[in-house]
């Protein structure tokens, strides 16, 4: 059930607590609902629970010094959830990593946390894993090895995986009796960032810290136990970790996870989600996907009719799956006002939130929806005091900050002010009713060759209202003037080249025409290899790695044009 208010929330119960009461009070109700190549499996609370305590069992069997690093790499599914119950419940930490994590990335990862074990799960590619698996065994072979173990490796019970156990060798044990709590000034994981520059850093988070925002979040959004939750988004990353997974554990929700991307939209139907979360890359793919089947001069005309509007517009809802939400939001990255406006003539209002992994993802949010605040990351949620510095960065102070990061005190002590508000490193603005814009990145701010500083942020906003571009990145360090790096959506890549030049030719003009001298754009380079994570041109949260474009594409950059729209390959 939802809370009644934020003194609820600030007496914060243990998850393990949580997995208890309902264990004993609704054993038999269903918890999570996880599609497999051999049909929807379903687990009870009463299930979860017991497996959960057979994977304590086994973790505590191997001896392991308590708050020992426990990693998972796994897509999402129903074993993730019971294994970091299990992890907590056998007094370790989780790591959390992303299951797109090339090589270096998780032998970092493992190396820094000093992880014994690792749970390997769905992958899209076990390349990497096995790589960093033969590198430990060859390390704690080696007489100058500072290892003494290999790397213990656990597979879920899906195919392809090679592990040293297996799922069912595993849970193959009586489960643990005991009801053990943890601590609430315990360390309950270490989430390490995915970051666009340099190594990760391991964000390290209480039990109290990263669930007084879970519990917050079931006043602050209205979760309840009749809501149906779909997990899709990377429970690695702490917006999924803290909204979807951990207010699971408060409000006593139904989890649908995916098969795979094949199945996704099947999924979705078959869930109907009454809070659904997502990013913009998703949404973008949304929008393209109706109108490959209905243009947009057609939808417009169709919408702006009384009675058939309302029902293309329930047409459409049904068939994205989501037509039951009550709540639909975005957020890791902006997404274009343009894009929010399209879905909310279709009755589907996205509400942008912001927020960090050193904040448990719990800053702000347009909730309840507001049309005029579009363009806004909404509002600071109760509990949570936000304010801007002199030099315009958003600081943020609330219960659910971290304590720091993992073995760096330099960095910790670094990103907090002296009265203990978190540097964001964003810049922002706050209006009159509260309401904050990002504005840009300090870090992010570049300086031209006349000398003069341009915030890209803004510039890539308006570049994004054209539909046709799906990424963009601003940059002109000691360029005569800024330039745009861009790829376009999958569906405007198979369009006429000529037209595409046209309407970016559009683009740049309307936006240099809103823009100060200094910020105006040259040209627009097109690449049509897109930016991805497998490339290293995106983070795990499909965010644009600014810096890795910028030196892999310096000759591209500083190249001379005499087009104002250059094509790449």
């Amino acid at each position: 059930m939802p809370l009644d208010s934020m003194n609820e929330a600030s007496q914060v119960a243990s998850p393990l607590s949580q997995l208890y009461k309902w264990e004993a009070e609704c054993p038999e109700r269903c918890y999570m609902k996880q599609p497999t190549t051999r049909g929807l499996v379903e687990y009870s609370w009463g299930e979860t629970a017991l497996l959960a305590r057979k994977v304590a069992a086994k973790l505590l069997s191997l001896n392991y010094p308590k708050g020992s690093r426990i990693a998972i790499l796994a897509k999402n599914s129903a074993e993730w959830m019971i294994v970091d119950l299990a992890i907590m419940m056998a007094g370790h930490i989780s790591v959390p990593i992303f299951a797109t994590a090339g090589k270096s990335t998780l032998s970092f990862i493992l190396k820094h946390a000093e992880c014994p074990l690792i749970f390997i799960g769905k992958l899209d590619s076990y390349d990497a894993i096995n790589a960093i698996v033969a590198d430990f065994e060859a390390d704690a072979l080696s007489e100058n090895s500072k290892i003494s173990k290999p790397l213990e490796t656990v597979a879920f019970p899906y195919e392809g995986i090679n592990a040293n156990l297996h799922w069912e060798q595993f849970i193959d044990i009586e489960p643990l009796m005991e009801n053990p709590i943890r601590d609430a000034n315990e360390i309950m994981t270490i989430i390490y960032t995915s970051g666009s520059t340099g190594q990760p850093k391991g964000v390290v988070h209480t039990f109290y810290s990263i669930c007084w925002a879970a519990q917050a979040s079931l006043y602050s959004l209205g979760v309840n136990d009749g809501d149906r939750l779909m997990s899709y988004l990377p429970l690695a990353h702490i917006t999924e970790r803290t909204l979807v997974e951990l207010s699971s554990f408060y409000a006593c929700t139904t989890l649908h996870f995916v098969e795979s991307l094949d199945t996704f939209t099947r999924d979705v139907k078959s869930c109907q989600p009454t809070l659904f979360i997502s990013v913009p890359r998703l949404w973008t793919k949304f929008q393209m996907g109706v109108l490959v089947k209905l243009s947009q001069k057609k939808l417009k005309f169709l919408l702006s009719l009384p009675f058939v509007g309302k029902k293309v517009a329930e047409k459409i809802r049904n068939e994205l799956g989501i037509s039951n939400a009550r709540l639909w939001a975005s957020g890791s990255a902006p997404l274009a006002p343009a894009l929010i406006e399209w879905f909310s003539q279709l009755g589907i209002n996205i509400s942008e939130g912001w927020g960090m992994t050193e904040n448990s993802a719990f800053g702000t949010a347009n909730v309840p929806f507001r049309q005029d605040k579009i363009g806004s990351i909404g509002k600071a949620y109760d509990g949570v005091d936000i304010r801007i510095a002199e030099d315009g960065e958003i600081q943020v102070k609330s219960d659910c900050n971290m304590i720091g990061y993992y073995k760096d005190q330099e960095k910790t002590s670094g990103v907090f002010t002296n009265d203990g508000y978190l540097r964001t490193g964003d810049k922002g603005e706050i209006d009159s009713d509260g309401y904050i814009r990002i504005t840009g990145r300090l870090k992010d701010i570049f300086k031209t060759e006349k000398g003069k500083y341009v915030t890209p942020a803004p510039i890539e906003a308006m570049i994004m209202e054209n539909p046709i571009v799906e990424q963009v990145c601003v940059t002109g360090t000691n360029l005569p003037q800024p330039i745009a790096l861009l790829v376009l959506s999958e569906e405007a890549r198979a369009d006429d080249k000529d037209d595409i030049s046209e309407s970016l030719l559009n683009t740049l003009e309307s936006v240099n025409a809103s823009l100060e001298s200094h910020q105006r754009l040259d040209r627009i380079i097109v690449f049509v290899q897109e930016w991805s994570i497998d490339n290293d041109l995106l983070t795990p949260t499909l965010k644009v790695k600014r810096h890795v474009i910028e030196e892999r594409f310096k000759d591209i950059i500083t190249d001379k044009y005499s087009q104002k729209v250059v094509w790449k390959a």
